[in-house]
């Protein structure tokens, strides 16, 4: 799978919990079948605040993780936990570039306590751990599915996160041969 990639690395922009790292880090292997390594990464994310919006101009993050840490002998893909947004989208979960090296996905709207609810950590890292699976595999060039359990459907809201499940279908998983 992904040939010609050497390894996916994981740039965290922001302090993550190691344990938490370890599980996608197992699951992103176990989907891609690349070593996967972790670094930190500095940003500065005034550069990237909106304050009409009170939000982070995503398009303009995943340019800058582009620039500053991407090469086209692995996928990179920027750990964050801020409220972004693109200009024709109100929020996102994260975006990547198709058959691209680059993704970036965010923690901020995937926690319950976004919405009211009480926080649920295991909650929590399966819908990251099925956002980072969902921008790396558009960076290894799978497009959106309509397999209503399949990591690469289409994700608008929390909920269709919840609903499927972090594995790629038959389909996409041949697509990454």
């Amino acid at each position: 799978m992904g040939k010609g990639i050497e390894y996916i690395k994981l740039v965290t922009f922001e302090n993550f919990e190691k344990n938490f790292l370890n599980e996608i880090v197992h699951e992103v292997e176990q989907t891609f079948q690349h070593q996967v390594n972790i670094i930190e990464g500095r940003i500065d994310m005034g550069e990237f605040y909106d304050p009409t919006r009170r939000q982070y101009n995503g398009n303009e993050i995943l340019k800058f993780v582009e620039l500053n840490y991407a090469d086209s002998s692995f996928k990179t893909l920027g750990l964050l936990r801020v409220d972004m947004f693109i200009p024709i989208l109100t929020f996102i979960f994260g975006q990547a570039f198709l058959n691209g090296y680059t993704g970036i996905a965010s923690l901020y709207r995937l926690k319950n306590e976004y919405y009211g609810m009480p926080p649920q950590e295991k909650l929590l890292r399966e819908r990251f751990i099925k956002e980072v699976i969902h921008e790396l595999g558009h960076t290894f060039g799978l497009k959106h599915c309509y397999i209503p359990t399949c990591v690469m459907r289409s994700s608008t809201y929390v909920e269709d996160i919840d609903q499927k499940s972090h594995q790629l279908c038959q389909q996409c998983k041949a697509g990454l041969k």
